[in-house]
């Protein structure tokens, strides 16, 4: 089975709670994760809370995302 994001709200700071296509929910930090020229505008936090979903992820205007599976993985 393929790892999907079928939804994800934003809590605070750098946290989202994210939910799989397996069921599972996890929050997910990703302040120690910005780092990179890509990452680098959702330092900005009102950026960084404008995420969308696309069919397998989460993703930001700037075409900013992380794999499903590394977003499953970093969670707890």
């Amino acid at each position: 089975m393929f790892i999907k994001v079928t939804d994800a709200q934003y809590i605070n700071g750098y946290k989202i709670k994210i939910t799989f296509n397996n069921g599972t929910t996890k929050i997910v930090d990703f302040e120690p994760h910005l780092w990179g020229e890509v990452f680098n505008p959702l330092k900005d936090k009102e950026y960084f809370k404008q995420f969308t979903l696309n069919p397998f992820t989460i993703e930001w205007r700037n075409g900013a995302d992380f794999s499903p599976e590394y977003l499953y993985n970093i969670g707890i």
